[in-house]
């Protein structure tokens, strides 16, 4: 006995160390044992599995076989590999690798600063506050998120939902930023990332459209240098058609050279040839040269404009409208502040401030993450790699919530930094720790030379940054696939006009509503065959119960003669109980009419719960040709 149990013992152990093809010589010994050795063996190997694995209740799954097929425990490398991502790719990390993300992050960084600066004035706020909002992420997706190509910060687009939400308020910037990153994180750990399914790519699409003109517009303003313009869009519009005479020359001129330079250099870097081999040394450096300057010109532009502003402030004419005095050195980490304080010195308490966002926190945190894995799964596509979704979103909500403890509003990721990323070659999510650390040396060292920069050369970075998302060509593209989808698509466009968030609520209750009429509406295919043939397209639920009874009714039922019907259940894969109530009527309508309702190639899933009901008379066939053949029959006997 002894010896059987050691035998036992030494063939379990051996297993667990060699692998799957000791497997079965381990069954043949087993196999060689007693009933009783069998069930002591069951009780050894379960002792042997708590004690090795974290997940001793997983004793069914095999102890052997390649890992992906094996439970991973609660507390092993691997689920620490699944939360912490970085310890995927930094034990791999090389000396190549470090180049190339020291040069992306280098030019993601100079490409960043600029525009973080112009999104701080599209959500109202002190344009340093787009600095606070762009260093955190860097430093949070490096440890927590699957693309090496994103970057997370400011964009336009969230920028203005947030000061839709808060009116420019910073404190209230930055809660929003805490309450968004709560919610964001909760989805991830939850694992609702599937709720982001229900925005289709109309609304989408209406949205990013609306937001697009919307935020172009709303920087003509500062292109011709016009103050006292209401944030509203259609009284934006309307002043500042109205102001154009009170336009200043100097920003006029400015903004629109910066226009053409932003213009020029993107058709450059659009036309640049692949690289050739046989191409001389000066052929290449000057197409490295011209690929580097496209793609700094933000910073290029940006820097030169506020140059030119210096260099007429030093000689006394204040030609240019600037951004003036922002608060130096690096924001405190301290706690997001839950109260605020009006202008009038009135405090305005933790609930009234959320019951001000309304709508907004359940808009704002879906739109961020709608955008940063859309931008995600776009790249992963493009450059061969997966991401996992609701790790993304734990990246992004830890980030907002950090965030929020240095002063940042929320933040996304960024589609046309995420392009820069790419191109240049980064090779890690290390190459956003690059970038971070530009954005923090600008707040230490550089905040006094952001004095000099006109807000003229901000609003052309936004305006050159926002005009590729309006995409006209997807209007067009809809009206010839499917017309029905440019309704929520103009919904949420004009809608956004008025209420950004109003708008991609109404854009989402139209397409639900949309949905739903499919779902009540489902496609039958009638055929006669001396006994109709209804072919269901889909899948019978609830509400298109009575749309089913009234084509039956009608087509067989009330005729004259009636008829009997054959449904071809073959695309049917899901009935649920309203469904087989409605069917127990109708065959019912139909023994009383002595006529019959076969059912025809019908899903297992959908004959088990036929088969659970026990309609009375119930009848079904595997093939429409074997339904018609017993009608037929039917009809010879009457005959």
């Amino acid at each position: 006995m002894r010896a059987h149990r050691a035998l036992l013992c030494c063939v379990i152990l051996k297993a667990w160390l060699v692998g799957k093809d000791d497997r079965k010589k381990s069954k043949q010994l087993f196999s060689q044992t007693d009933k009783r050795h069998l069930k002591k063996k069951r009780k050894i190997n379960l002792f042997v599995f708590s004690f090795f694995s974290s997940n001793p209740g997983a004793m069914d799954q095999p102890l052997l076989g390649p890992a992906s097929t094996r439970r991973r425990g609660c507390c092993s490398y691997s689920t620490l590999k699944a939360w912490l991502p970085i310890l995927s790719w930094l034990p791999k990390y090389n000396l190549k690798w470090l180049q190339m993300d020291l040069l992306a992050g280098l030019t993601v960084g100079l490409t960043a600063v600029p525009q973080v600066l112009a999104y701080a004035e599209i959500a109202g706020l002190p344009v340093q506050f787009g600095l606070y909002s762009a260093f955190m992420g860097g430093f949070i997706y490096s440890l927590l998120g699957t693309s090496k190509d994103i970057t997370l910060g400011p964009t336009a687009i969230m920028s203005l939902l947030c000061f839709s939400v808060v009116g420019g308020h910073p404190n209230q910037a930055v809660l929003l930023s805490l309450l968004c990153g709560l919610i964001q994180a909760a989805m991830a750990l939850l694992r609702l990332g599937f709720l982001l399914d229900f925005i289709s790519y109309p609304v989408i699409k209406g949205f990013t459209c609306a937001a697009a003109i919307t935020i172009g517009f709303g920087q003509i303003k500062n292109i011709l240098g016009l103050k006292g313009i209401p944030q509203e869009f259609f009284q934006q519009v309307y002043y500042t058609f109205h102001k154009i005479p009170e336009a200043r020359t100097g920003d006029v001129v400015l903004g629109l050279l910066c226009l053409a330079l932003l213009i020029m250099l993107l058709f450059m870097k659009k036309n640049l040839s692949p690289a050739d081999p046989d191409d001389s040394t000066c052929s290449r450096v000057a197409r490295k040269l011209v690929w580097a300057v496209s793609t700094m010109r933000n910073a290029l532009v940006v820097m030169a404009a506020s140059c030119v502003a210096y260099s007429w402030d030093a000689y006394g004419y204040n030609v240019f409208t600037i951004t003036g005095e922002t608060s130096r050195g690096l924001p405190p980490f301290r706690p997001p502040p839950t109260t605020d304080t009006t202008a009038n010195g009135t405090v305005i308490s933790f609930g009234e401030i959320i019951e001000g966002f309304g709508g907004g926190l359940a808009v704002i945190p879906f739109m961020g993450l709608l955008e940063s894995i859309a931008i995600a799964k776009a790249f992963a596509s493009q450059n061969d790699y997966r991401i996992d979704a609701n790790q993304e979103l734990l990246a992004i909500g830890v980030t907002n919530i950090m965030g929020s403890f240095v002063s940042a509003y929320p933040v996304t990721g960024s589609f046309g930094r995420t392009a820069v990323n790419s191109q240049t070659g980064v090779c890690s999510p290390a190459g956003g720790i690059v970038t971070s650390l530009i954005v923090l040396l600008s707040l230490a060292f550089l905040m006094q030379a952001f004095y000099y920069i006109p807000k003229a050369s901000l609003a052309a970075v936004i305006i050159c940054a926002v005009a590729p998302m309006v995409d006209y060509h997807v209007v067009l593209k809809m009206w010839r696939i499917r017309k029905l989808d440019l309704l929520p698509f103009m919904v949420t466009f004009l809608i956004s006009f008025w209420e950004v968030q109003y708008g991609i609520v109404g854009g989402v209750a139209v397409s639900g509503a949309l949905l739903l009429y499919n779902m009540a509406r489902p496609q039958i295919k009638v055929s006669d065959h001396g006994v109709l043939v209804m072919e269901l397209g889909s899948g019978l639920s609830f509400p298109a119960t009575e749309y089913l009874s009234r084509i039956v009714h009608t087509q067989a039922l009330q005729a004259s003669p009636p008829r009997s019907v054959v449904l071809d259940c073959h695309h049917v894969s899901i009935i649920d109980y309203s469904v087989i109530s409605e069917l127990r009527d109708l065959l019912r309508q139909f023994k009383l009419r002595e006529e019959q309702l076969i059912f025809s190639r019908v899903r297992p899933a959908v004959l088990d719960a036929l088969l659970a009901a026990d309609l009375e008379g119930f009848r079904c066939t595997q093939t429409v040709e074997e339904a018609l053949q017993i009608e037929s029959g039917s009809l010879l006997k009457e005959q």
